[in-house]
């Protein structure tokens, strides 16, 4: 069953966002979104000279950092385009 049937779940704007989310998204948005992908990369880069360094711990704490930068840009990306509610 649908969430509608059961009465269940969250209608488009039915919450609003609290002031402290609404000033984050608001600082945010003014940075671009290539920033994201460039400490992305970045991120790849350095640690993937670390990892010939042979510092292949540190090469896996810098690489884990990748997808939290991309989901931060695409969080980025959504806001710009589909606004906060």
């Amino acid at each position: 069953m649908t969430s509608m049937m059961t009465g269940r779940g969250v209608a488009p704007h039915q919450h609003e966002e609290g002031q402290i989310t609404q000033a984050i998204e608001e600082y945010t948005s003014m940075v671009p979104s290539g920033t994201y992908l460039t400490a992305a990369v970045g991120c790849i880069g350095i640690s993937a000279v670390l990892h010939m360094m042979g510092r292949k711990h540190d090469a896996q704490f810098v690489g884990h950092w990748v997808p939290t930068i991309l989901m931060l840009g695409l969080y980025n990306k959504m806001v710009k385009q589909h606004g906060s509610y």
